[in-house]
């Protein structure tokens, strides 16, 4: 696993589904801060989650992919 993070435009990254890499859902991306990247995942129960923008592995125009398991989420749900 490398510490870089890609360069990301964070306007590329509005609105685009967030997966982990084992492929579970983390919601829409919502806000990209300094240091995390904020989703949303549900419409009534909303799960929020604020995961570091250091845990990206690849985006494309539809999806942001992040180095973690589902499991590993958890610690960033808020």
């Amino acid at each position: 696993m490398s510490d870089t993070t890609p360069i990301i435009n964070p306007k590329m990254l509005s609105k685009i589904e967030a997966l982990c890499i084992d492929n579970a859902d983390l919601g829409e991306v919502q806000e990209v801060g300094i240091e995390n990247i904020v989703t949303q995942k549900g419409t009534l129960d909303k799960d929020k989650y604020y995961i570091p923008k250091n845990s990206i592995d690849r985006v494309n125009c539809y999806d942001v992919f992040f180095r973690i398991t589902e499991e590993e989420a958890r610690q960033y749900k808020a």
